[in-house]
């Protein structure tokens, strides 16, 4: 029977959940467990896909194309597993499954109700997805981490508390386990614990009673010991059902203090963890996990040396747009043992109609940009903000300062290498100007102009290295000279197949491109110490072990010529692919497959969420 720990919010949102929810699992994979993890949100959306990142956050990209909330980021990157779509809940999903019943008849004609039927379709689902196997084992997990989203109280959230009311009873006691997380205001030095006595009574009113309370200190000061005894008093539970969670240097310190407050021996002694059949590699692998853990987390402490990045983006006001690249970023320095200072550059205070409105701003902007070691320009959509990120690309090429760019930085860098190096001065992309003279850019021709939901090219996909690449190119070294990666894209627009050879001529190369030669995706150029473009999202599959490759080079690059070429040396023997065998698999060998009579549910989906038939 798979065990089930349910993660709770109240008080507020967005105090680390997601991140206790992926350091429990952690704790557990130490153990020699098989940990894998749902996310629960209670919007209408279907997916995360049409929200602009400053609404929630980055949307985060699976291998299976699903655009998913960027806590299943943490999930993927903390317990070092391969989720799908389905692992993300949202309301829209569930309203939509349980209509769609209602339309072929499945209700028999009776009235479809909130309860049972779409409390039943939750728990369906959560019982279904819990069995898929995450990891290289592929093997079923021993243990869900359900995290549900928003706050106790939420009127959104209402019809899933009560699913998981009924599905600690589906399950049994033995087998179910809660964690709330709750916040510990400090009042001019004092911890106050009334929001969590609270949040705990409205809880238990809905008919969920928590196993271990989280507390939430949003201070550099640990949870005091009366604190913790008054919680237990007034919560109903044990103190060593107490665990406090404040401020620390890093995130992934967090499983490091959990674990000395005995998450592990609780959890093990109220699921009947020992009881599981673990398997003696199993239990290596997890000590193994254990100690690396902890060499990299204590390690990252005595670092001196710095690494100086300056992120040019459209969306730094939430810093939380780009999730997945400061973490690349912070796993990338620690393979490099360096300290990042990573500084954040709106991308449209480096353009000259800042300079006259908001001169201080215009300044400050070029102050970092020209005192970095590393240029990053990272994804985005539409036009504000476009010509200083290209500004930006300019000034690294020219100035041969390491950057890299990412999708929609990527593009730019065609656009700023057409207009300056190609004398093409009007290239543009036609996503910025419908009917631009000089398209570098263009609409891939089988995406859709008028849904916008789900309709990119998404998903895990193939990039072959040119040859004779293996000779001179950085980007195929960090990948341990593999002649073909696999990387999770997220596009509408392409490079011009139109203007290829006139780029290539003039010394840009596109070394790595789609399985038929046709889209360019890895962009290098021979004559800088590190320029580099991609046109997928390799942020998506960054491990805190086992770090992008394309950052990681840039990360090296930015640290010096030195370690730049230890890196290359290095990656030769360590790089893995971060995904299962299973799915590196091209659209042609899917098809292949299919014909040789692989049907119903033994049937692959392609890496866009489609069929291949």
């Amino acid at each position: 029977m798979t065990k089930y720990i349910l993660v709770s919010g109240g008080v507020v949102s967005g105090i680390g959940k997601g991140i206790i929810a992926s350091s429990t699992g952690l704790l557990l994979k130490t153990t020699g467990l098989k940990v894998t993890a749902i996310k629960i949100d209670p919007y209408m959306n279907i997916d995360a896909g049409t929200m602009r990142p400053t609404e929630h956050g980055e949307v985060y990209v699976l291998n299976d194309g699903g655009e998913v909330d960027l806590d299943l980021g943490n999930y993927e990157r903390y317990l070092d597993v391969t989720l799908s779509r389905d692992n993300n809940i949202t309301t829209g999903k569930i309203y939509r499954e349980v209509i769609e019943k209602e339309r072929r008849g499945d209700y028999l004609g009776k009235t479809v109700q909130i309860i049972p039927h779409v409390t039943n379709a939750i728990q369906d689902w959560i019982d279904r997805v819990s069995k898929i196997p995450v990891d290289d084992t592929d093997e079923e997990p021993d243990v869900c981490i359900v995290e549900l989203g928003g706050t106790v109280g939420d009127i959104e959230s209402a019809p899933f508390v009560e699913a998981m009311r009924q599905f600690q009873f589906r399950v049994g006691h033995e087998n179910f386990a809660l964690i709330h997380v709750s916040l510990v205001p400090d009042m001019h030095g004092e911890q106050k614990t009334k929001p969590t006595q609270t949040t705990v009574h409205a809880l238990r009113g809905l008919g969920l009673l928590p196993d271990l309370i989280a507390c939430r200190l949003l201070s550099h000061e640990p949870l005091e010991i009366a604190t913790r005894e008054k919680i237990s008093l007034f919560c109903h539970v044990a103190k060593e059902q107490v665990v406090g969670v404040h401020d620390l240097s890093s995130v992934y310190h967090v499983p490091l203090l959990l674990r000395s407050q005995g998450l592990i021996g609780y959890l093990q002694k109220r699921l009947n963890l020992t009881g599981l059949n673990i398997s003696k590699p199993m239990i290596d692998k997890g000590t193994m996990l254990a100690r690396k853990w902890k060499e990299m987390t204590t390690g990252q402490e005595r670092l001196f040396d710095e690494v100086k990045i300056v992120l040019v983006g459209k969306y730094t006001d939430l810093k939380d747009s780009y999730m997945s690249v400061v973490k690349s970023l912070e796993h990338s320095a620690f393979r490099c043992q360096r300290r990042l200072i990573l500084q954040w550059v709106e991308s449209s205070d480096l353009e000259p109609e800042t300079q006259e409105l908001h001169p201080a701003r215009y300044h400050d902007a070029w102050r970092a940009l020209v005192a970095a070691g590393g240029i990053l320009v990272p994804g985005g959509f539409g036009m504000r903000g476009t010509e200083g990120m290209i500004l930006a690309i300019k000034w690294a090429r020219e100035q041969k300062v390491p950057f890299l760019g990412i999708c929609f930085g990527f593009q730019l860098a065609v656009v700023e290498w057409a207009r300056n190096v190609c004398g093409l001065s009007n290239a543009q992309s036609g996503e910025l100007v419908e009917d631009a003279e000089t398209p570098v850019i263009i609409f891939m021709p089988e995406i859709s102009k008028t849904h916008m939901g789900g309709t990119m090219r998404l998903g895990l996909r193939p990039t072959v290295f040119q040859t004779g690449s293996e000779s001179w190119s950085k980007a195929r070294k960090l990948y341990g000279g593999a002649p073909k990666i696999w990387e999770r894209h997220r596009h509408r627009y392409e490079v011009n197949p139109t203007f290829i050879e006139k780029l290539e001529g003039s010394g840009m190369d596109f070394v790595g491109r789609d399985e038929k030669g046709e889209r360019m995706q890895v962009m290098e150029l021979r004559d800088h110490p590190f320029f580099m473009g991609f046109q997928a999202h390799p942020e998506f599959c960054t491990r805190p072990l086992n770090p992008s490759p394309p950052f990681l080079g840039f990360v090296a690059a930015a640290s010096g010529q030195e370690v730049l070429e230890q890196q290359l040396d290095l990656q030769i023997q360590l790089y893995r692919p971060p995904h299962p065998e299973h799915s590196m698999v091209s659209e042609g060998e899917i098809l292949e497959t299919k014909k040789e009579g692989a049907q119903g549910e033994g049937r692959l989906p392609l890496a866009n969420g489609g069929d291949a038939d």
